[in-house]
């Protein structure tokens, strides 16, 4: 079969979406499918970034191929990244079904236009994100409202499936769409990494950690709760001086905030803003030697981070938001607060800090009960079956 892959970002870019899709498709490609991906040539959106001509507009790959088309923007608030010829390219293709990826975005809108002309079904997996979790500001707030409500029903309605990864996600689209198309759900799977080569230095040596860590892996992005993060890191370092704050990845608007919240706190010293490492094994590393992951968003449609955590055996303490609570059960695999209450997190953080044991079993329970029941082989086959499901119809 051949498939199109739509996303706004691809690796190496950096960012949840962007694993997802590459992840997918490689397992589709191992499947026996060619997989088309037709993405951007950003490698990052705030700040809006282009790859450099290093890496390769049109790419030949083990599972078909990329090309990364150029985008553009309207200004300041306005901004939403619109494709140059994707249309063309998909016409190009004329791949047997279309995957487009992210609710709102100028991909599922051209995926719809492709499909009225000439018939190709699509499918949308969603990513949904509430307007409250959009980063921007008031204008942004109000154009995102504005297409929930007079245009989002149009670019979905003649979707062959709609995709989403947790029932919480289901419920919020609903509540803008309430006349989906079927819709399924498919979780996603941890992030797949090479370990270390033997005699590597371990993730604290290589980056200079000399105590026991916090790990915080995302987007420096404001829907990431990362004010809260520099409160309660504050409360943990009084109540824990050898306490130390790893932050992995690259900054998505908020990274000069956090940092003067962390010096207004205190405790600049005492955090590692490591920003994006595209080393995966080092990544890797790092949630397995962690103490703790948090993840103190306002919202995540999954938590993809959470999941590559107790894939590692490392216990989490995140936000009761979004599809966290199907993830992460709360007492069992980490502790869930309240987002946005930096009191609560700090709690959190300091009740499982000192306890090894719990820590321990915490650990265990995400790596041998929660990891398992996720795989990108079981997204790719059950998608496998969409795909073949709406192309016979």
């Amino acid at each position: 079969m051949k498939i199109a892959e739509l996303s706004t970002r691809f690796p190496p870019a950096p960012g949840g979406v962007e694993r997802h899709v590459g992840a997918l498709a490689r397992e589709l490609g191992a499947r026996g499918h060619r997989v088309r991906v037709l993405t951007s040539d950003l490698e990052t959106e705030f700040p809006w970034r282009r790859f450099p001509p290093t890496v390769p507009r049109v790419e030949a790959t083990a599972f078909g191929g990329i090309e990364r088309l150029s985008v553009w923007s309207l200004p300041g608030e306005l901004h939403y990244p619109f494709f140059r010829g994707l249309g063309a390219a998909l016409a190009r293709e004329r791949p047997d079904v279309v995957h487009v990826h992210t609710f709102g975005t100028h991909q599922v809108t051209v995926a719809r236009r492709h499909h009225r002309r000439y018939g190709t079904p699509y499918v949308l997996t969603a990513h949904f994100h509430p307007i409250t979790s959009i980063y921007g500001g008031w204008t942004r707030h109000r154009l995102r409202g504005f297409y929930d409500r007079f245009l989002a029903r149009g670019a979905v309605r003649h979707a062959a499936r709609i995709v989403v990864q947790t029932r919480e996600e289901e419920r919020l689209l609903r509540s803008v769409v309430p006349e989906l198309p079927p819709v399924v759900r498919i979780p996603p799977g941890p992030t797949e990494a090479e370990p270390l080569p033997a005699g590597a230095p371990s993730f604290a040596t290589r980056f200079g950690v000399s105590g026991p860590f916090v790990l915080f892996v995302g987007r420096l992005a404001p829907n990431k709760g990362l004010s809260v993060l520099a409160d309660a890191f504050a409360a943990l370092r009084a109540a824990a001086p050898d306490a130390e704050l790893v932050v992995i990845g690259g900054d998505g608007g908020a990274g000069s905030a956090f940092e003067r919240r962390l010096t207004e706190r205190g405790v600049r010293s005492a955090a590692h803003l490591l920003g994006h490492i595209p080393d995966d094994r080092y990544v890797a590393a790092a949630e397995r030697e962690a103490r703790i992951l948090v993840l103190p968003s306002e919202y995540e449609a999954f938590g993809l981070v959470l999941l590559d955590a107790l894939a590692h055996g490392t216990p989490v303490v995140a936000s009761r938001v979004g599809g966290i609570p199907e993830l992460v059960e709360d007492g069992r695999a980490g502790l869930l607060v309240p987002p946005n209450d930096a009191a609560a997190l700090a709690d959190a953080l300091k009740r499982l800090w000192p306890d090894e044991e719990r820590r321990r079993a915490f650990g265990r329970y995400g790596q041998m009960v929660v990891a398992p029941r996720y795989s990108w082989a079981k997204l790719a086959e059950r998608l496998d079956a969409v795909f073949s499901e709406v192309v016979g119809r």
